[in-house]
């Protein structure tokens, strides 16, 4: 509880903090204060509705906390880690003994993360003409919920609880203690020997930054490859990245169990019948997530819910208690900042306006924020040919991109569908340093409409590594001048010339 930490603290859950006195009826009643909450709560309130939020942590949830913002200020570090290992790429000498102060890493997160979090505030949602109760939420009756001991009356109420880390089942584990997102970023010392558990997006940005920063990353995938629900190109682009950078792989492995033996913790683990074991400082969960449904009488309001999949919700995000809504992590397949943001924005019009907005309507472009990144959006070749829709991909590697040479950025591409002889958009894949960021321009166009043709129209800056987009707009193009085209164009460009 350092000075920033006890300046995030002081905003996202106030010790001296007073619930305020109930209002008679509220329009809506929002539990859980993370992205989907605040969201739903300021953007009804800003319509005019009396609104409520409870919150029993940390107001800003995850993504504050313990997710998005400490992730993404840790892989900066790490990111400056390798322009420096790699600065002689560059013609740049660096001098011996430039090294890694982690406490000091650590220090800046929560320095950057207590500065942005009077954003997600009591005082500051306080402010927008919203109750904020600081407790735990109960429904009570079927337009009641009641929170530190106080009774909320509502016309609507949204369930935004969000999701934990799912603890593995393995034997000794809970014992030998382990680390997930939500303890993580607590470290002030840096792991000599880190093992990962899960090789998805959580795992793989974590496995690479502490390799960068320091520590030596043993990471254990159940599967034959990590990020295996990924484009299988861009998988392989990022598992090679990481064996360059050192990270061990144990791949389709089962772990066996956990002890601790002479301060250390050894993982014994079994690969294709061979048995192995090894020893690390931590070990770092990172293989999947829980939905936040318990504690809340879900049954006492017909809600309908599952452990795993979370508050089911039909494609307006409507509960099975037509009163009540959900958003967020705690109900959607997509477990992301962006998805959640977008969710509570349809909850909004649906349950206050009498909207039919659609979650189905909605075109999601995620990212993994690896180095390089992979970002994607629509579906994937696999996904069209399951729904049998045939496809042509557009696929322009980055070492035919001037400004990738220039950047030594070159592993990585861009990939595009579209629906077999149209130029209609069916989904994207970007494999780049800064993919997110290059993401958007593709799911606009998806969004709009638009054509993969219309992209050769957009005249990008030169050089920039997102001219790899114009580049298969124009791949696209040249497809569409067939034999019989040409020489249309060639008898006309010999009578003019006449």
């Amino acid at each position: 509880m350092d000075v920033y930490n006890q300046k995030l603290v002081g905003y996202v859950h106030p010790s001296d903090w007073v619930n305020p006195t109930p209002a008679p009826c509220y329009n809506l009643v929002v539990i859980g204060a993370g992205t989907a909450g605040l969201v739903t709560a300021a953007g009804a309130a800003g319509l005019g509705a009396k609104v409520a939020l409870i919150e029993k942590h940390l107001m800003g949830g995850d993504c504050l906390n313990v997710g998005c913002v400490p992730s993404k200020c840790l892989i900066r570090s790490s990111r400056a880690v390798a322009d420096v290992r790699y600065a002689n790429r560059f013609g740049v000498n660096v001098p011996r003994g430039v090294g890694v102060n982690f406490s000091a890493v650590m220090e800046r997160m929560r320095r950057l993360r207590a500065g942005i979090s009077h954003h997600d505030s009591a005082q500051r949602f306080q402010s927008l003409g919203i109750d904020v109760f600081l407790g735990n939420a109960r429904f009570s009756g079927d337009d009641t919920v009641e929170v530190a001991g106080k009774k909320l009356r509502f016309k609507k109420a949204v369930i935004a609880t969000g999701a934990r880390a799912v603890q593995p089942s393995i034997p000794g584990l809970a014992e030998a203690g382990y680390l997930t997102n939500e303890t993580v970023f607590s470290l002030t010392e840096k792991p000599k020997r880190l093992a990962v558990i899960g090789g998805g997006p959580i795992g793989c940005e974590l496995a690479q930054t502490f390799q960068r920063l320091g520590s030596h990353v043993v990471l254990f995938h159940k599967n034959a490859h990590i990020l295996d629900r990924e484009d299988t190109d861009a998988a392989e682009i990022v598992q090679k990245t990481f064996i360059h950078e050192g990270i061990e792989l144990i791949l389709n492995c089962q772990l066996q169990r956990v002890e601790r033996q002479n301060g250390a913790k050894v993982i014994y683990y079994e690969v294709n019948g061979r048995k192995g074991s090894i020893a690390v400082d931590e070990i770092l969960a990172g293989a999947g997530r829980a939905p936040n449904v318990e504690g809340l009488n879900l049954e006492g309001v017909g809600v309908k819910y599952d452990i795993k999949k979370g508050v089911i919700v039909n494609d307006r995000l409507q509960t099975s208690n037509p009163k009540i809504y959900a958003a967020g992590d705690v109900c959607l397949e997509w477990k992301f900042t962006h998805a959640a943001d977008a969710a509570a924005r349809i909850v909004i019009q649906n349950a206050l306006f009498l909207g039919k907005k659609k979650l189905t309507t909605l075109t999601m472009p995620w990212c993994t924020y690896t180095d390089p990144e992979i970002a994607h959006v629509g579906m994937y070749e696999t996904e069209a040919q399951a729904q049998g829709i045939d496809v042509d991909t557009y696929f322009i590697p980055l070492s035919q991109v001037d400004r990738a040479i220039a950047d030594g950025e070159t592993e990585g591409f861009v990939k595009v569908h579209v629906k077999k002889g149209t130029d209609k958009i069916l989904g994207a894949t970007i494999v780049a340093r800064h993919a997110g960021e290059m993401i958007g321009e593709i799911t606009l166009a998806m969004v709009g409409n638009l054509g993969l043709k219309t992209l050769s129209t957009v005249i990008h800056p030169y050089p920039t590594q997102a001219e790899a987009i114009r580049k298969a707009a124009d791949a696209y193009n040249r497809t569409r001048l067939t034999p019989f085209v040409k020489k249309l164009f060639s008898n006309w460009l010999a009578w003019a010339r006449k």
